[in-house]
């Protein structure tokens, strides 16, 4: 079986998953219509997709659309990028060092678990703009994936080769460079990649309470002034936004790892 998924053709493939799409909007379609009632979840307030397109539409045409999109890439890009920094040093000193290690881990494994909606009192109160709140949020959420990730990848490091590395003379710089970041590099980008999604997810909670403009507040203010198909759109947006996000630094991170054998995807 495994033969016959991996050598499917490429456009059979696509199909199917344009038709998995298509039977889900269809299946939307029909309950919200029909006001479908499953006990547990209802579909009565659920707008169909066909408003929902006609509400994508009218945002199109709005002047607004660049303004919550800017705002909510810079708000996302801003704090991500910090967070991509700091979190790869960290997790380097803490993979590599148990002195780091031991200094370093403990509060961060203790900060965490906290959400990030429970971060905006106190970020509101450590910084004079709304706006470094929002940014300070992001970075919170992209934080903590990246530099787990790094140390994963760091720690696992095959000592084989560093070992060899060091025998033939090569300096700690050098073992850090040709050594461990090729090695750890598939785990890197994967934090990187998970950080990227908890980086909006956190700005939409962000968003929603402190923002003025952002696909986040657009979607907030879309709930309380009962415009349901608004929601939807907003929902939808952030989704394309952090896919596409997600994408590029995948397709960014196989571009500068030839050395790994691409996979076949199932």
């Amino acid at each position: 079986m495994a033969t016959a998924v991996q050598t499917r053709p490429v456009g059979v493939r696509w199909l199917v998953r344009g038709l998995s799409i298509l039977a889900c909007i269809a299946v939307w379609q029909v309950a919200s219509v029909t006001h479908a009632n499953l006990g547990i979840i209802t579909f009565r307030n659920v707008p169909p997709p066909s408003e929902v397109v006609q509400s994508a539409i009218a945002l199109l045409r709005s002047p607004k659309l660049a303004a919550h999109i800017t705002s909510s890439l810079w708000r996302v890009f801003a704090g991500y990028g910090a967070a991509a920094v700091i979190g790869v040093i960290l997790g380097f000193a803490i993979g590599r060092s148990r002195a780091a290690s031991d200094f370093l881990l403990p509060p961060l494994e203790l900060l965490r678990p906290i959400p990030a909606v429970a971060w905006i009192p106190l970020s509101i109160l450590m910084f004079p703009s709304s706006e470094l709140s929002m940014i300070y949020i992001t970075f919170i959420g992209a934080l903590f994936p990246i530099v787990l990730n790094t140390v994963h990848g760091v720690a696992n490091v095959d000592r084989r080769l560093v070992a060899s590395a060091r025998s033939l003379g090569a300096g700690e710089l050098a073992i850090l460079a040709e050594v461990v970041l090729p090695d750890a590099a598939p785990s890197i980008v994967t934090g990187l990649a998970i950080g990227m999604g908890t980086s909006w997810f956190c700005l939409v909670t962000a968003e929603m309470i402190s923002g003025q403009f952002g696909i986040g507040y657009y979607t907030w203010e879309a709930y309380t002034l009962q415009n349901y198909a608004d929601i939807i759109v907003g929902m939808l947006i952030i989704g394309l936004l952090g896919m596409g996000s997600s994408w590029l630094l995948t397709t960014a991170g196989r571009l500068l790892m030839p050395w790994r054998s691409p996979k076949v995807a199932r």
